[in-house]
């Protein structure tokens, strides 16, 4: 499957991106050359700004609604093609009502056998797709933000039994299938590492969709890991759950 259509570009911190988890572990850095003012969405006159620099700088001041108009776009092309997919990642807690931030990207979780007709559909509507060194998800980028078409969440394949739990929510304006809160809790506390265990961006989660959530299955598919072990003992200590596991009112 030929998906290159040439080199990701840098993110402008110096530090390569290894998936949508790690990156909202990581500070925002701007895109512009250097002395300039941080935004990613830099001036379209300036002599260094690309096509690409100059359609970004069109979007909206605010970022996270930027990030929204880049999900409504892609996920009304998804919706189009007929196959399955789901938002998932910071865009999706979004859906579900959680007032995160949104700085980095949007993710969507699609089957690898679904792929190429998924980049074709992109394609078509001129979303440019370029092929990381990861074998679990492809990028692209559209408006000037970056786009995770996603195979695998933390380690596990996208199944149709996966996208079919998904729950279609507006996102903005457009309906489309978000992950469901006990999978989108699931594939979080999997992804958690010595190497990355921020909690931070997970409280906020946690604790607005915890009436919605089944723990204890959370518990079942996590046991085992041992950041996830300890994220669920902190809820437990911060009176989010209580020892048994099950939701609070």
């Amino acid at each position: 499957m030929n998906l290159t259509e040439g080199p990701f570009p840098d993110r402008g911190d110096g530090a390569a991106a290894s998936g949508p988890d790690a990156r909202q572990a990581t500070a925002y850095v701007g895109h512009g050359p250097p002395g300039g003012d941080g935004d990613r969405r830099g001036g379209g006159n300036a002599p260094w700004a690309t096509d690409e620099s100059r359609s970004a700088a069109a979007l909206p001041a605010d970022h996270t609604q930027a990030i929204l108009e880049t999900t409504k776009e892609v996920g009304a092309v998804l919706k189009a093609s007929g196959l399955p997919f789901a938002l998932v990642g910071g865009v999706a807690a979004y859906a579900h009502g959680i007032p995160v931030p949104l700085q980095h990207d949007t993710d969507f979780a699609v089957r690898r056998e679904d792929a190429e007709l998924v980049t074709r559909s992109l394609r078509e509507h001129g979303v440019r797709i370029v092929d990381p060194p990861e074998d679990w998800l492809v990028k692209a980028r559209a408006g000037g933000e970056e786009i995770d078409l996603i195979f695998a969440l933390a380690g596990r394949p996208v199944t149709t039994e996966l996208l079919a739990r998904a729950q279609t929510l507006p996102v903005d304006s457009v309906h489309m299938p978000v992950l469901a809160p006990s999978d989108l809790m699931i594939c979080r506390l999997l992804a958690l590492s010595e190497h990355h265990c921020d909690f931070g961006p997970l409280l906020p989660v946690a604790r607005g969709l915890r009436e919605r959530v089944d723990w204890a299955r959370v518990r079942e598919e996590t046991d085992g890991a041992p950041m996830a072990t300890a994220f669920l003992y902190l809820l437990e200590l911060l009176a989010v759950l209580p020892h048994d596991g099950a939701a609070t009112t």
